[in-house]
């Protein structure tokens, strides 16, 4: 089974992490970006930064540079975003069979685990892998992380979007693509609060080893930033987002403690390998 992956260049956060937990396991990797380092909203991209990090960790040659126009602010910045995958996924495609589309704040903990789960998945015949992210809020110490939970603390797991697909797949918003799916999960049901509860598993894994989603791990200016980059950005740009934000992260024992009385948004502390360089 030949398997590529493709890369958009924007955040340089975890990008080494990302990119070299799966590195030698893949035989190309493409790597897109906005030539001229604009953003899906018109915002200013480190693209330069991002481009020196891949090349010292590219020490076998896999990554073929894609540069792009993908600003296109007279779109949607989710269509924006849906067209750069789209075209970076079917560059990808060339002499794979399948495409891993992990984002680059995303970070494997168990390789090994997730290409066997993707192994299953080719014997099935699916077409798309659900595999389970563990999505983290804030850095609260080394190594101690305020993790997106069940009510009463156990773990969840997130799907912002099929982590490798067939080659030649089409994506229908963002990562997502209207395809068989292969499942993967935390336990034998459902624990993303996002689907529904009858969602069928196929396989369980360990929490351990899960993707690490470092979505909102970030100092309070780069957050900021990031708001303004991403496709959603006009849910992000409301006050209350980045408010909410900055209260959970500097009083993380509270968040924890009044999760059960909350309707939604759950959180626990987790020990988890600390990626998260400074923040």
């Amino acid at each position: 089974m030949r398997t590529s992956a493709y890369v958009l260049l924007a955040d340089p956060a975890f990008l080494a992490e990302s990119v070299g937990a799966y590195y030698d396991r893949v035989d190309r990797i493409v790597l897109s970006y906005d030539e001229t380092a604009t953003s899906w909203t018109g915002t200013p991209l480190p693209v330069e930064e991002c481009l020196a990090i891949v090349e010292a960790l590219d020490t076998d040659g896999k990554c073929v540079q894609m540069p792009g126009r993908y600003s296109r602010l007279e779109h949607d910045p989710l269509d924006n975003d849906t067209h750069q995958r789209q075209q970076a996924l079917q560059a990808a495609s060339e002499g794979a069979d399948w495409v891993l589309q992990l984002d680059t704040d995303e970070v494997m903990l168990d390789a090994a685990q997730f290409f066997r789960s993707l192994g299953r998945a080719e014997a099935t015949g699916a077409s798309a892998l659900h595999y389970p992210s563990r999505w983290l809020y804030s850095r609260v110490a080394p190594g101690r992380f305020l993790e997106a939970s069940s009510r009463y603390w156990r773990p969840v797991a997130s799907y912002p979007g099929p982590l490798a697909v067939r080659a030649g797949s089409r994506l229908v918003q963002s990562r997502q693509a209207d395809a068989p799916l292969y499942r993967v999960d935390l336990r034998p049901w459902n624990t993303d609060p996002a689907h529904h509860h009858e969602t069928l598993v196929h396989e369980v894994v360990r929490q351990e080893s899960a993707v690490l989603h470092y979505s909102w791990v970030r100092d309070h200016d780069t957050i900021r930033r990031k708001f303004g980059w991403s496709g959603h950005a006009s849910d992000y740009s409301k006050p209350r987002v980045y408010e909410q934000w900055a209260r959970r992260q500097s009083r993380p024992w509270r968040t924890v403690l009044t999760s059960p009385l909350r309707r939604r948004d759950w959180y626990r502390l987790s020990s988890v390998p600390d990626t998260a360089g400074g923040f």
